[in-house]
């Protein structure tokens, strides 16, 4: 006799019973006062776009604020960034608290959330090879700016900018993949035919605003310095797979095109570059019409890879000419 594990769930406590609010048939469960959310909880004291729940490709469930007034706690510690969740965890969201139930994430090996050690692992829904383009983004010097300001201030800022990031990347076609620590990686699906020059375009403006959303948070928050961000972009051939139901595409990738985003990201810095591609990226953007030499080339050694790898890097002034260039063209 095979027994079904139970249908994960958050559990709201209320007079006049128990609310069981399902987490099932997504990937992705946003919280907030406002009636754009996958929970709507009526409470004053939480934000309209509160919090989000995000289910990762091996069952574990992460707890991201989204840059709200007053906080996203788990069992009574407030969440500055990305915090994994256990069975019988107590969310507290304003003056609303709710119990997540996932007897299953227990059974599971937590995995590092470390982009030096992140490793993805082959599900059983990941059953089709697209041609895809990888976007990792890091903020910079984030351990750094921990230690000088405010846990109050530090969640706030980390949370905004996973909430505007994912607004730009939605923006510019895609969505949120994974919200890593301090990143997130982004995918765009391709078709048969190859990148598009309209998704390109797309991808490159989203690199731009992504930086720009960034550069701008000193002015609203009081950090010790400007936050700056490094981005990796691989284009190449990955298993995907379309792990939710009804109308979101809920995709997730993984293979040597997803890793390679994550290391070209890192090359950055070794280079002191802003922007690192892969070369079939940089083929793709060649193509466009503006001055692709403004990128670079290097050849750089990524962990993990016994051969040195070609990449076309440059600073953000670089990308932003490259596109005024190409609108130009």
């Amino acid at each position: 006799m095979v027994t079904s594990q139970p249908v994960p769930h958050l559990i709201l406590r209320t007079e006049s019973g128990n609310r069981y609010l399902s987490l099932a048939g997504s990937n992705c469960w946003t919280i907030g006062r406002g009636d754009d959310n996958n929970f709507v909880l009526p409470d004053r004291w939480i934000s309209r776009n509160h919090a989000m729940l995000q289910r990762m490709e091996m069952g574990e469930f992460y707890l991201i604020d989204l840059g709200s007034r007053n906080g996203s706690f788990v069992n009574g510690r407030r969440v500055s960034v990305p915090m994994t969740l256990h069975n019988g965890d107590r969310l507290t969201f304003g003056q609303t608290e709710l119990e997540f139930y996932s007897p299953a994430v227990d059974q599971l090996t937590e995995p590092s959330i470390g982009l030096e050690s992140q490793e993805f692992t082959a599900t059983a829904t990941l059953h089709v090879r697209r041609l895809i383009s990888v976007l990792v983004v890091d903020i910079r010097d984030f351990t750094v700016m921990t230690r000088q300001i405010d846990e109050k201030v530090l969640s706030e800022v980390i949370g905004t900018w996973f909430r505007c990031a994912g607004d730009i990347i939605r923006e510019y076609g895609s969505w949120v993949d994974k919200y890593i620590g301090d990143a997130i990686m982004a995918v765009w699906i391709h078709g048969a035919q190859g990148v598009s020059s309209e998704e390109m375009m797309n991808i490159a403006k989203a690199i731009s605003k992504l930086n720009e959303m960034t550069s701008g948070l000193h002015e609203k928050y009081p950090l010790p310095f400007p936050l700056r961000v490094g981005a990796g972009l691989n284009t190449g051939y990955a298993m995907v797979g379309n792990t939710g139901t009804g109308d979101r595409p809920d995709y997730t990738a993984l293979g040597d095109t997803v890793n390679a985003a994550f290391r070209l990201e890192s090359t950055t810095k070794q280079i002191g570059m802003d922007v690192a591609l892969g070369e079939t990226t940089y083929k793709y953007l060649s193509e466009l019409g503006g001055n692709s030499k403004i990128f670079k080339q290097y050849t750089v050694t990524m962990k993990g890879y016994d051969t040195p790898t070609l990449t076309y890097a440059g600073s953000f002034v670089d990308l932003n000419n490259f596109l005024k260039l190409t609108a130009q063209g």
